[in-house]
């Protein structure tokens, strides 16, 4: 279990990831506006069971789905202790995408997945390719389908988004995500 220090130490960690590596190297270039505006919620789960994880993934569902998305856009799950292994979290993700259909959130809310050791199918872990759904921590990420389609809309191509991120972090390289990684760390010790 986290403390509340600890959790506080995550959300800061989490969030200078985004900072510095979701907006600073312009992996998504919608998340700026939103981490700008403070409508991106930072929520911690500290237990290390998947069923209280998925509790809290059920909470954070209903509470974005009820709430203005001028307060609260998009929310990050953090989740530290539960499903650190990338396989038991990867299967995990059919149990996030059954909750969301059960609940009735499909074409309005849909959750990507972040985590340490994520790793794209037919690619080596160390492939710095991986780093574009790298996180500090095991990471639920629910969006608005309607945020999701207004950026859509205002981009001109979406799909050569993945396509820069490949080459950015290919220009990065494993010694230079290591070195973000190591700033993030220390941006969130000093906040």
């Amino acid at each position: 279990m986290t403390t509340p220090q600890s959790a506080a130490q995550v959300i800061a960690e989490t969030r200078a990831w985004v900072d510095r590596a979701v907006i600073g190297l312009n992996l998504c270039p919608f998340a700026k506006a939103v981490q700008v505006k403070g409508q991106v919620r930072y929520v911690v789960c500290a237990s290390a069971e998947p069923q209280e994880l998925l509790g809290a993934l059920i909470d954070e569902l209903h509470s974005l789905a009820n709430c203005a998305p001028s307060e609260t856009d998009t929310t990050l799950l953090i989740h530290p202790a539960a499903l650190t292994d990338f396989l038991d979290f990867n299967d995990f993700l059919a149990v996030v995408d059954h909750s969301v259909e059960e609940l009735g959130y499909s074409g309005v809310l849909q959750v990507a997945s972040f985590h340490p050791d994520f790793q794209f199918a037919d690619t080596q872990a160390n492939d710095v390719s991986n780093a574009t759904n790298r996180s500090p921590y095991p990471t639920l990420h629910i969006l608005r389908e309607a945020s999701i389609d207004r950026a859509v809309a205002a981009f001109p191509d979406p799909e050569a988004i993945f396509e820069a991120n490949i080459e950015t972090l290919e220009k990065l390289g494993n010694d230079g995500w290591a070195a973000l990684q190591a700033q993030c760390r220390k941006d969130a010790e000093n906040s």
